[in-house]
């Protein structure tokens, strides 16, 4: 039970520092079609921009933008790294 109470506060704690904390979340919804370019830049320079990116692909995000990616690059990036594990499966 300790182990999973530290995981969780380790998890949470990228959060703690990221620069969306208190923005907005709307701002990295936008309906469809719309510019994703505001929250885009609450990401650039974001300390935490990995992690979140991270977070949102092994979790399955499919909305919104998570670590300065939309969901069409995060799609991308999980496509190219299940090709790049098919291909060392077969190497």
């Amino acid at each position: 039970m300790r182990a999973a109470s530290i995981e969780v506060v380790e998890e949470s704690s990228w959060q703690d520092l990221a620069n969306c904390l208190g923005v907005d979340p709307d701002l990295f919804f936008p309906e469809r079609g719309a510019s994703t370019r505001e929250a885009k830049e609450v990401c650039r320079g974001c300390v935490v921009r990995d992690d979140c990116l991270e977070y949102a692909l092994a979790n399955g995000e499919k909305f919104g933008i998570w670590g300065g990616m939309s969901e069409r690059e995060r799609r991308r990036i999980r496509r190219q790294r299940a090709l790049a594990r098919a291909a060392e499966a077969t190497a």
